[in-house]
């Protein structure tokens, strides 16, 4: 079982986490990993593993969703981890998957495991219904390419 002030400073560099997102001050989420940043986006099958592959994900995920944001926020912690169940919530206002923006919103649930090593994230792997997702913001023929690897 992990200490107290372990349980703390993961739960609040969680939270820095995803401040940081909403705000887009992307170098500091990068801070959050424990030196090499890696995301796995489950129901896309996408990887970004690094620095620079983490940065391009941000950034193209919030130039066709520059609101993108959090509510509802839960977490659950474990020795190894700290599951983050949320709604994720934005506008397709930019381009995505090469598709001009629809202007509409979304919100769909998503639970993101943040793995770590000692106080610093090592993985994050996020599941989310991505066919409503893509549904909601008036791209159903974005369905064919969920679960499919880019």
């Amino acid at each position: 079982m992990i200490s107290e002030d372990l349980r703390e400073r993961r739960l609040a560099l969680i939270q820095e986490h995803m401040d940081t997102e909403v705000t887009h001050d992307f170098d500091l989420t990068l801070e959050t990993f424990h030196g090499h940043p890696h995301y796995e986006i489950v129901p896309t099958g996408e990887v970004y593993d690094g620095a620079e592959e983490v940065m391009r994900y941000y950034r193209t995920t919030r130039e066709a969703f520059p609101d993108q944001r959090h509510d509802n926020v839960r977490t659950h912690v474990a020795d190894e981890s700290i599951i983050v169940e949320f709604d994720l919530l934005g506008t397709n206002l930019g381009e995505f998957y090469g598709l001009p923006p629809t202007g509409k919103s979304f919100r769909v649930p998503v639970i993101a495991v943040f793995s770590f090593e000692e106080d610093k994230i090592v993985n994050e792997r996020v599941y989310f219904d991505a066919a409503s997702l893509v549904t909601q913001i008036g791209r159903g023929e974005l369905l064919a390419l969920v679960g499919q690897q880019r």
